[in-house]
């Protein structure tokens, strides 16, 4: 139950982060916004993959670090191909991209510097926040359900 629970978690942040608003949109969850995201196609078809829909459509909070499009084809077409087709890496590499049980701002995320969050660390200077090698691109996304960052690069966690 609580791994469906994290992935599910993980999946509804990703999505989140595919919107680019600043105001907090009370009617819409974090799956909304990234549907509503051109940016974020791969993402959510990720999500739908992973089965995670429902799961970041739930009450949260999430924060999600949800990288766009262009990071994922950083990745390359064949291992992109190979990670949708693997169910289990799938979610372990999307749930990678999410805070569950907490809505963390990107101010939030600058006090963690320093410190690992799902196996990344968590790095804030000159006003900038990184997560592993993902550089947040877009800040604070409000969702009904938590909160999206949106990065530049795929976190992919260790085997």
């Amino acid at each position: 139950m609580k791994a469906k629970l994290l992935a599910g978690s993980a999946l509804a942040l990703l999505v989140a982060f595919g919107s680019a608003t600043s105001a907090r949109d009370d009617e819409k969850d974090i799956v909304d916004i990234a549907v509503a995201s051109k940016d974020h196609t791969i993402l959510v078809k990720a999500v739908k993959e992973a089965g995670l829909v429902e799961t970041l459509k739930g009450k949260g909070p999430f924060t999600v670090f949800a990288p766009t499009d262009e990071a994922f084809k950083k990745l390359g077409k064949e291992k992109l191909e190979a990670v949708v087709a693997d169910k289990e890496l799938l979610k372990k590499v999307l749930l990678a991209h999410v805070i569950v049980g907490k809505e963390a701002t990107a101010a939030d995320a600058a006090k963690m510097s320093g410190k690992k969050v799902n196996g990344f660390e968590i790095k804030a200077e000159d006003g900038k926040v990184m997560i592993g090698d993902a550089k947040v691109t877009k800040a604070d996304i409000k969702a009904s359900n938590g909160v999206i960052h949106v990065i530049d690069t795929v976190l992919v966690p260790a085997k």
